[in-house]
């Protein structure tokens, strides 16, 4: 179900795409072909298709982005689940090298 829900969003992302290009800020677009004004689908009408198909794109991403939360499959077996100690390859701590003893004379030397 999840995998279903999924292509639909995909679909209706994209569909919400080809919306928002066909749109222009400045009144152009898809709307300009129509510039006519005795044509039934004019260049209001279509600014106002334009409009509501983007809203209703965006709702129906959100509706179904939010089933798709709920669909997301959580449950893991006992095999499936391993406790981080055991994941983890045993490792001894890293060692350091040791100072000279020159140096270690003349630190011990100031602290005094």
């Amino acid at each position: 179900m999840y995998t279903a829900i999924t292509i639909l969003i995909i679909i209706a992302s994209v569909l919400l795409t080809i919306v928002v290009l066909l749109q222009n800020s400045k009144g152009g677009g898809l709307a300009a072909n129509f510039s006519a004004g005795n044509q039934a689908f004019g260049v209001r009408q279509t600014a106002d298709f334009l409009e509501k198909a983007t809203w209703t794109l965006a709702i129906i991403i959100l509706i179904l982005s939010i089933l798709a939360t709920a669909f997301i499959s959580t449950k893991k077996t006992a095999n499936e689940i391993v406790p981080i100690e055991q994941s983890a390859p045993e490792q001894s701590a890293p060692e350091f090298p040791s100072l000279p003893e020159a140096v270690q004379d003349a630190a011990q030397d100031t602290t005094k």
